[in-house]
């Protein structure tokens, strides 16, 4: 069999036991953001799967768009990155 030359670790095991895998980040083509695949992206550079530069380039995402997820994260959990609930978690 043969494995693709890639950077990085090809899986990470998070602090609840399970393991991430580059298969489990969403695909480049993403255009629909749902909180889920937000979240596995902002796992994957928590712990170390893709670093976020390579996310920002691989997602066509700004700066601080990425840190917004993070922060929402940080601050209130993977439910803060629904759509539904962004005006609740707004910081004012």
């Amino acid at each position: 069999m043969y494995l693709k030359k890639i950077d990085g670790p090809r899986a990470v095991t998070l602090p609840d036991g399970t393991v991430m895998t580059q298969a489990d980040l969403p695909p480049p083509s993403t255009r629909r953001w749902v909180a889920s695949r937000k979240a596995s992206v902002v796992r994957g550079v928590l712990y170390g799967l893709i670093s976020r530069e390579r996310a920002i380039e691989l997602y066509a995402l700004s700066d601080e768009e990425f840190m917004g997820w993070v922060s929402a994260v940080a601050d209130h959990g993977e439910e803060a990155l629904k759509a539904t609930t962004v005006k609740k978690y707004r910081q004012i």
